[in-house]
């Protein structure tokens, strides 16, 4: 069992059978009054998001999760499809159940599914990923004098990100897939 000091970001709980993943928490406590704690948690079979708040004494269940690897093979309008490293089946995880992970993967991406029950329900990626950037403007001389010192640039699977006046097309950058934010330039 867990109390609300053990949750933290990414943590997989068990509430009402299902497993959710806590993507947003926050600590409080105010006066007199005992600790809270606020999350946002999705849930890992159907991708629904939650806000929920346990009290100080709040004891939690943390879900029972297996771990298997697999590769990224394609997606269409509803699922994304994966080929177990072991056994080589594949197998499709609804879009709506990845969510925004979907647009840090490319075709051949090793990820790691996560079972819950001896079913495919989600993936985890890794911290950071690396993209090539397919499509930038060029920097313009003076944008810096405003205070702009990023540009937009879409990535190879579609993602589109702020990154420094310095990318260029083609050039390969590392993506923090918590936060969908630019980390670095990255040489091949």
């Amino acid at each position: 069992m867990l109390n609300i000091n053990d949750i933290k970001l990414g943590t997989i709980l068990k509430i009402d059978d299902q497993p959710y993943v806590v993507i947003k928490s926050q600590h409080s406590k105010q006066a007199r009054s005992g600790a809270v704690l606020r999350t946002k948690i999705r849930n890992l079979v159907d991708g629904r998001v939650l806000e929920r708040t346990f009290q100080g004494g709040d004891k939690l269940e943390q879900a029972d999760m297996e771990r298997g690897k697999a590769s990224y093979l394609y997606k269409d309008e509803e699922l994304a499809y994966f080929m177990d490293s072991e056994t080589y089946e594949q197998f499709g995880i609804s879009l709506e159940q990845v969510g925004e992970q979907i647009n840090y993967l490319k075709e051949g991406d090793n990820v790691d599914i996560l079972y819950f029950e001896d079913k495919p329900v989600n993936i985890s990626l890794p911290p950071k990923v690396n993209l090539k950037v397919s499509q930038t403007m060029e920097g313009v001389r003076g944008d810096t004098a405003q205070g702009k010192v990023t540009k937009e640039a879409t990535l190879e699977t579609g993602l589109k990100l702020q990154v420094p006046l310095f990318i260029k097309e083609n050039d390969t950058v590392r993506v923090s897939t918590e936060s969908g934010e630019y980390v670095e330039r990255v040489s091949e």
